[in-house]
């Protein structure tokens, strides 16, 4: 499936966003999500879905002092 992953046209082989987290190397690390510029929960991740052409934004939290 071809998905835009922030702003780069990527292919995957996930169907849901947990998985493809998994396959681009976020699994286990804290990150905040959007599909198609709306907020996904951690929890609400590996029942979400998604389809050829969405866009996925996956943020880092930053640390500073």
């Amino acid at each position: 499936m071809r998905i835009i992953v922030n702003g780069e046209r990527r292919e995957v082989e996930g169907l849901a966003l947990a998985e493809v987290l998994d396959e681009l190397g976020y699994g286990g690390t804290v990150v905040a999500t959007a599909v198609n510029e709306r907020f996904v929960p951690q929890d609400g991740r590996q029942d979400l879905a998604l389809s050829d052409g969405d866009r996925v934004e996956v943020l880092a939290p930053m640390q500073g002092g």
